[in-house]
């Protein structure tokens, strides 16, 4: 039998190490951009203000990069540590984005950003511009790639279970590639980052601007930001609702719980302002609608059903029986593979064998299961409702406000009026973590919301987990959320110093400030060339 608690504790490993990842990543995407555009205006006007901006701007890239980087490679290697069936069970399929990820555009994102930092006097402006750029592109191709792996797991498309190996391969790679949720969730989830970027900076300079401090770089900064933050916010709100239209199609019952949808309303369906939950499972003790704004939003039709958690419950009962068939035909074929009546009638019902490993959860004999069993297997398929009807509703919330304020801060910036209103620059100041707090939430969604499964209707999360035991676990767990929140407090305290120290004329250059000196030191690998930059 699984031992559910080893599942569990693999779950929090993983998604520990892939939130505090992603607290580096959207804000890698976002100032790779807001870096390559302050470069091209000081490549246009020789203004060596928009210089002193890249160059500081571009420094703070260069740490949360490196925190990035480091958190990254360990989630990688989680997939063989803590989830090995899964890596055996679908590699061909979801290793190969990841190496053209690795080859394609890590190592070139990388090499930019070696050549932007250190090439600024080695290069003509035209080509660390071109570097800048490179560095940005790269970053957006490294999120490409993940993301085409993880729209994968969402919507299987492109590969089929062989079960002469045991495997899902690959059976139309473009198909993969041109997979309509990986290219929503990418171009979704890179707009959130350029909100991010623009929010950091954003805040940054109000601050400055607060404290009396570089007043130049700000203002010009700030107007950069809060063009490149509203478009962004606009993308992120209508790739957000292309994003729920893809979910529409292949992840039904997780729009189901992001709605709290019990049961199938006539189409159109109505929009869940707000709900009260009950006290016992089921539909929600209190609500506020909106008349057929869910059903357009969703389906883009007056006529097409949305059906709700109830019916996709019963859907997900037909299907385990359909799995039940697919894998007593899977354990003829490997008892004996000429039984071409088990093949025909495997490949007629491979596509629900998920369905019924589903089942494995209760009992391994899945071509025994009783009705009780294949009744408690579907209502797996469930995910919670509540943390997903209000993390989709924080999520949503902060998208319309950075529309709000983006908007606002373009119309003052149009009139020349930053710096004439303090209130205005505190709250500026003070939505710095609301980029995060939204991203985090949408993860939970994306991720949560697809359970019981790690890939959408082929395999159950608890199957794909390593045989490991309880303290192995534990101990692991707690090495890298320690490990995690110490690189997250250095990484605060060397941006903290930065921006103390302000923008530079040149990268790595001493400052006057006392203790400040160290954290050029500090962000450097301590070489002798390195140090003798900084003597």
């Amino acid at each position: 039998m699984i031992d559910m608690t080893v599942v569990e504790l693999s779950r929090w490993q993983f998604a520990a190490t892939a939130m505090y990842h992603f607290i580096f990543v959207p804000l890698t995407l976002g100032l790779s951009f807001l870096m390559a555009i302050m470069e091209s205006v000081y490549v246009m006007t020789g203004r060596d203000i928009w210089r002193k901006a890249t160059l500081f701007w571009g420094t703070l890239f260069g740490v949360n990069f490196a925190m990035g980087v480091a958190t990254g490679i360990v989630m990688e290697f989680q997939f063989g540590m803590n989830w090995s069936y899964y890596s055996h069970y679908v590699g061909d399929v979801f290793g190969a984005p990841l190496a053209i990820e690795g080859l394609m555009a890590f190592f070139l994102e990388a090499t930019f950003v070696g050549l932007f930092f250190f090439g600024w006097d080695r290069m003509t402006k035209v080509g660390h511009l071109t570097v800048t750029w490179l560095t940005a592109l790269g970053a957006n191709l490294s999120a490409l790639w993940i993301l085409v792996a993880n729209g994968w797991m969402q919507n299987p498309v492109g590969s089929k279970f062989n079960p002469d190996t045991m495997r899902m391969e690959v059976t139309d790679f473009m198909a993969v590639i041109f997979n309509p949720v990986a290219q929503a969730k990418f171009v979704h989830t890179v707009s959130a980052g350029y909100v991010t970027g623009a929010v950091f900076i954003f805040a940054i300079s109000c601050l400055f601007l607060l404290q009396g401090k570089h007043a130049e770089l700000a203002k010009r900064s700030m107007v950069v930001a809060a063009s490149f933050g509203l478009a962004s916010a606009l993308s992120v709100v209508v790739l957000g609702d292309e994003s729920g239209y893809v979910a529409t199609e292949h992840q039904q019952m997780k729009i189901a719980a992001m709605e709290a949808m019990y049961h199938t309303e006539p189409a159109p369906a109505a929009l869940t302002l707000f709900a009260i939950p009950s006290s016992t499972p089921g539909e929600p003790a209190f609500q506020v609608q909106l008349p057929w704004i869910l059903g357009l939003i969703t389906t883009r039709s007056l006529d097409r059903d949305l059906p709700g958690i109830t019916e996709l419950t019963e859907r997900a009962a037909t299907r385990i029986q359909s799995g039940i068939i697919a894998y007593t035909a899977l354990q003829d074929i490997r008892a004996d593979g000429t039984n071409m009546a088990a093949r025909a009638t495997f490949d007629e019902h491979w596509a629900d064998l998920g369905y019924g490993l589903l089942l494995k959860r209760y009992r391994d004999d899945v071509q025994n299961a009783t009705g009780e069993e294949i009744a408690l297997a579907a209502l797996d398929t469930v995910p919670d409702v509540w943390p997903l009807f209000w993390s989709f509703r924080l999520m949503v919330a902060v998208g319309f406000f950075f529309i709000a304020f983006f908007g606002v801060w373009f119309y003052r910036a149009s009139k020349g009026w930053l710096e004439t209103n303090r209130t205005m620059l505190w709250i500026g100041v003070a939505v710095l973590p609301l980029p995060w707090i939204a991203i985090e939430a949408g993860w939970l969604i994306a991720e949560y919301g697809r359970q019981p499964w790690v890939v959408e209707g082929v395999l159950p999360t608890f199957y794909a987990a390593s045989s490991l035991n309880f303290w192995d676990l534990i101990i692991s767990l707690t090495f890298f959320v320690a490990l995690y929140t110490a690189l997250l407090v250095v990484m605060v305290i060397l941006m903290v110093k930065i921006i103390k120290a302000g923008p530079q004329d040149k990268l790595f250059a001493a400052l006057d400030q006392g203790d400040d000196d160290d954290f050029v030191i500090a962000a450097l690998p301590a070489t002798p060339a390195n140090k003798e930059l900084v003597s």
